[in-house]
């Protein structure tokens, strides 16, 4: 069942078209990427999403409203790009305050308790950490009990382990039955934790599949290297392996290219024939790859 259906959506300032025809839905119950670089218009299409910005055609709906339907404002939890509060609020009264916005908001202890923050339940904004920030964030998306959460580059400017924790966080939205929207510029963060994903380029969706239906749906070929440690032609050898397109050699180093499984079938010939191998890496094909296949251009971020 998709919660949000996006048909041709346009967003223009001046003569500058920001959205050109922007389409795509997101089912219930799923983690929903929007990637691309800076500037290629995912915090727009999010905001027209979210009610914050009318957009100047196409349409929008959620949960089968229309974005600036005022009922919708219940059903639905927000963490903006650039999220402030005041330094001197404390953790409590953010929450307390953000609950009082609602008809039937979450009990706001509960969710100081659920994502780590009873300890700093007296801190001062100001004074917590970037990863204490970011978890109090989410709490404040959830205050509201929605059906939908909208995540906007949450992990921008934190260090990895606090990113990693923060992954880790996102999944427990999901798990509670929220429906999640995450926007990101990093392609690590979609390969952990979309379902599928929008790829965004210069306004436009140039692709609307899984993480690895984007990658292995560009064709793309994965290298296989390992170094010899018996005596064998690697050429004559694996040559005729299903998926294997090339069989290079230079003295004891080997590189196999491919598409697809292939990386099994060459490791089961090899042990068929007992040819012993060390310092083995299979490199394979990501995101940047699969963007720069689509666009013919390099990720700039």
């Amino acid at each position: 069942m998709a919660v949000i259906e996006v048909k041709g959506l346009t967003k223009r300032y001046a003569a500058q078209t920001i959205l050109d025809g922007v389409s795509f839905s997101v089912d219930e119950g799923e983690i929903f990427g929007i990637l691309g670089p800076n500037g290629a218009g995912k915090t727009t299409t999010v905001e027209c999403v979210e009610g914050l910005r009318r957009p100047d055609g196409g349409t929008v709906r959620v949960l089968g409203l229309d974005p600036a339907d005022r009922a919708l404002r219940e059903q639905i939890g927000v963490q903006l790009q650039h999220t402030q509060l005041p330094e001197n609020i404390k953790v409590w009264e953010a929450l307390d305050l953000y609950a009082s916005f609602y008809a039937a908001p979450r009990d706001w202890r509960e969710l100081i308790e659920q994502w780590g923050l009873a300890d700093k339940r007296d801190a001062r904004f100001g004074k917590l950490s970037g990863g204490q920030k970011q978890r109090l964030f989410i709490a404040l998306a959830l205050i509201g009990n929605p059906r939908v959460a909208f995540l906007d580059e949450l992990t921008t400017g934190l260090d990895p382990q606090a990113r990693r924790a923060t992954w880790e966080l996102i999944k427990r939205v999901r798990a509670s039955g929220v429906t999640v929207v995450l926007v990101s510029h990093f392609m690590d963060e979609v390969e952990e934790l979309c379902d599928r994903v929008a790829v965004f380029d210069q306004g436009r969706i140039v692709a609307v599949d899984t993480p690895g239906g984007l990658i292995e749906g560009t064709g793309a070929e994965h290298h296989m290297r390992f170094t010899l440690m018996t005596q064998a032609d690697p050429q004559e050898l694996l040559g005729d392996v299903p998926g294997v397109s090339g069989v290079t050699r230079d003295g004891d180093r080997v590189v196999v290219t491919g598409r697809g499984d292939f990386a099994t079938a060459v490791t089961a010939r090899l042990a068929r024939h007992h040819v012993l191998v060390s310092d083995l890496r299979i490199d394979k094909r990501t995101l940047d790859d699969a963007f720069l296949a689509l666009t013919g251009r390099t990720w700039e971020n």
